[in-house]
């Protein structure tokens, strides 16, 4: 059975040992304790890097929390369906942010044409 520390958990993923800790604490992860050290299992890791995942997609600790309960539970239907509409709920978010960049870069450019164009101008 494999078996980490929480040290070499953080020097693999490159987070701090703070972090997942603090990812204990909200019951995302539960590892074993011998005494006061942590010992973490395949389990814990794999989770952690699920959890690092679903955050750099934008998922909130919550919605992480949910999938892991409706898998825990072996709802895979509804942990299916749980995660399309996660899933298009954030595909809606990302757009509308991918639109609003747009509009901002098409501002930017429009005001550095402006400003090279007064620059011309001046000389």
């Amino acid at each position: 059975m494999e078996r980490f520390k929480i040290s070499e958990l953080a020097k693999e993923f490159d987070i701090t040992t703070r972090s997942i800790r603090f990812y204990e604490d909200v019951g995302l992860i539960e590892p074993e304790r011998k005494g006061n050290i942590r010992v973490y299992q395949r389990r814990d890791k794999i989770r952690l890097k699920l959890i690092l995942r679903g955050k750099r997609l934008g998922f909130s600790l919550a919605e992480i929390r949910e999938l892991f309960e409706l898998y825990d539970t072996q709802q895979t239907d509804g942990q299916l369906i749980k995660m399309l509409t996660i899933i298009d709920e954030k595909q809606a978010q990302l757009q509308q942010q991918l639109d609003d960049i747009g509009a901002v870069m098409g501002e930017l450019d429009a005001a550095k044409i402006r400003c090279e164009q007064a620059l011309r101008s001046d000389q």
